[in-house]
């Protein structure tokens, strides 16, 4: 997706970390390199080398650039200063920190992640679990047991957190190749999910089960005919049908 045009002013308000994006249009227009030396004034000339340089990278490879760039001037410490900043690129690029610092412990990483997965912006959410997608991947059963207690926040999108990190294929990420190979292990964190009241929620879990269902389709089948009998009620009815859109297609 191509950056829409904008007006100057808005688009110098966005370079400058001002404002926030209110599109995706919007978050793919932001200069990272302008942004970083809006931020970061004292960066040195070898680190704002090195943003300009990823200019012709995707977003998630610049994001994640960008972090270590951060880190490896200004130490973990960064974190704290990006993590109110009204930018939700600047937020994001405090997202990809986490990733790249946090402990491997996975309740450790939970906790540092958690305040940007609740974010009140749609694009640090996203950038949340891309940012520790990795940490997922490495070890997929602990993630899930750790991801197990946001499933009864009260936060929905904490609750969509636990399922649209773990999604066996994912948007702009890598796949989970063992659960596309056996996606009932992913299981235990939609089975709480599986009558969300929130649409937020339930289209996430509609994509997990769809994701799954392109590799194994008898699986997904098998389940979402369970849950649409032990739970007959319009948000189960709705994910299951996001569910298998492909199978029926």
């Amino acid at each position: 997706m191509k950056p829409t045009a904008l007006s100057p002013d808005r688009h110098a308000a966005l370079n400058a970390g001002e404002v926030a994006a209110t599109t995706l249009a919007e978050c793919l227009a932001v200069d990272f390199a302008i942004l970083m030396r809006s931020v970061f004034p004292d960066a040195g000339g070898q680190v704002l080398q090195a943003m300009d340089a990823t200019a012709a990278l995707g977003i998630s490879r610049r994001m994640a650039l960008t972090a270590e760039l951060i880190i490896g001037r200004y130490g973990p410490e960064v974190i704290r200063h990006l993590a109110d900043h009204p930018s939700d690129t600047v937020r994001g690029w405090a997202c990809f920190a986490v990733g790249r610092t946090a402990p491997a412990d996975h309740d450790l990483w939970c906790e540092a992640i958690r305040p940007f997965a609740d974010d009140g912006h749609f694009g640090v959410r996203e950038w949340a679990w891309l940012a520790i997608r990795d940490r997922i991947a490495a070890d997929i059963p602990g993630a899930i047991a750790a991801l197990m207690p946001w499933t009864a926040e009260t936060s929905p999108r904490l609750r969509r957190f636990a399922s649209e990190a773990t999604r066996p294929r994912g948007v702009w990420c890598a796949h989970l190749k063992p659960l596309k190979a056996d996606p009932t292990p992913g299981f235990a964190l939609l089975e709480p999910l599986k009558a969300d009241p929130e649409s937020y929620v339930q289209d996430s879990v509609g994509n997990w089960l769809n994701d799954a269902a392109k590799d194994r389709p008898e699986t997904v089948l098998a389940l979402t005919g369970r849950w649409q009998t032990e739970s007959p009620c319009p948000a189960t009815a709705r994910i299951c049908r996001r569910g298998l859109r492909s199978i029926r297609a």
